[in-house]
């Protein structure tokens, strides 16, 4: 047991230090090449700090643990969403910017309805895998190409500082920051592989499912480079990298992550029954409830990012009951449904109502 976790603890440490030197890496060659923070957000930073994520689903997919694939990014999504962006505005309130509201919200709901349209037979086969790495490519496609124009528009207007930028980055610097990527992804792989292995051996040893493992501990290990990096962002002022960081991870990991393991698996990666009854629409429906939020004057007061906090704490309390079968779960489960939800839903409609009566 003790080597076990000790495993586990090597592997989070290891992923946590390649995904940092990922990103760095990353958003330097990003920033060469004049791309915008929420962009570097979206793509490069939620890219990097997903691939604890993408090499452990990779891992799992080709040694047929689906549960574990699937409870990854699933457990992965809720807690970027409830538990990153909950923080995020805890240390500081945040700002939101138009584009995720009218673009990126929305295809992060999206992407979850799709898989869960996709996955109703209880298994994302190869087709459905080459429709998701589409959407994929489309999506980061798209959002990449918006921002080079913008960027390009800009430098039309500003030749100087489009100089100035281009004797700064020499070729030193470029191979530099390739070789942090290099590095980053050697201990990202390594560190999965510890992480897979050592968290199937968890499981048998605790009599629970790889699924329940999957949804808890390595989707809050695997998360850990994405609470690093959007904490630090805020802390930095660079809210746009923060949340776009939380919102493009959720895109990638379901689009990309879930897309290539079902397309390499050898069966395709099946979908558990209680996945599509509870843990599937319970990301959804914290997508979703980004909105009405992020709506409110475009940011994310502190107590809206307690409450994220609160409903993550409920949501695992919940999953650790169901696991034990304890006593106290049908009690905990009438108190959520029927008392706690009714009543933010309540809030978040007259905070909205308010909102639409001001503008």
């Amino acid at each position: 047991m003790i080597l076990i976790l000790f495993m586990l603890f090597f592997a989070l440490v290891a992923m946590v230090i390649g995904a940092e030197l990922l990103v760095r890496g990353a958003s330097q060659l990003a920033a060469m090449l004049g791309v915008s923070q929420l962009v570097i957000g979206l793509t490069i930073v939620s890219i990097g700090t997903s691939a604890p994520e993408f090499v452990v689903s990779i891992k799992g997919a080709l040694t047929n643990h689906s549960d574990l694939v699937v409870g990854n990014c699933i457990g992965s999504n809720i807690f970027n969403i409830l538990f990153i962006i909950g923080a995020c505005a805890v240390a500081a309130p945040l700002v939101v910017t138009k584009q995720l509201i009218r673009l990126d919200v929305p295809i992060m709901i999206v992407s979850h309805l799709f898989f869960l349209l996709l996955s109703i037979d209880g298994i994302i086969d190869r087709y459905d895998a080459l429709l998701l790495l589409t959407s994929f490519a489309l999506y980061y496609g798209f959002i990449i190409r918006k921002s080079l124009q913008e960027n390009s528009s800009m430098n039309n207007n500003n030749q100087n500082t489009s100089c100035n930028m281009k004797s700064i980055y020499t070729l030193t610097a470029i191979i530099k920051q390739i070789g942090l990527i290099a590095v980053g992804l050697v201990l990202c792989i390594s560190g999965a592989e510890w992480m897979v292995d050592s968290a199937v051996m968890l499981a048998r040893m605790l009599g629970v499912s790889e699924l329940i493992i999957g949804l808890t501990i390595v989707s809050i290990g695997t998360s850990l480079p994405e609470v690093a990096a959007s904490i630090v962002a805020t802390i930095r002022g660079q809210r746009d990298i923060a949340i776009g960081n939380a919102v493009g991870s959720c895109i990638f990991n379901i689009l990309g992550v879930i897309g290539l393991a079902s397309l390499i698996a050898p069966g395709g990666i099946t979908v558990a029954s209680s996945v599509l009854r509870f843990d599937l629409p319970v990301a959804i429906v914290t997508s979703i409830a980004c909105l009405p939020v992020f709506f409110t004057d475009y940011k994310i007061s502190r107590w809206e990012g307690f409450l994220f906090l609160f409903y993550y704490a409920a949501y695992i309390t919940y999953l650790l009951l169901e696991a034990q079968q304890h006593d106290m779960l049908p009690i905990f489960s009438i108190a959520m449904l029927w008392f706690t939800i009714p009543l933010t839903v309540l809030t978040f409609a007259v905070i909205v109502y308010r909102a639409i009566r001001s503008n």
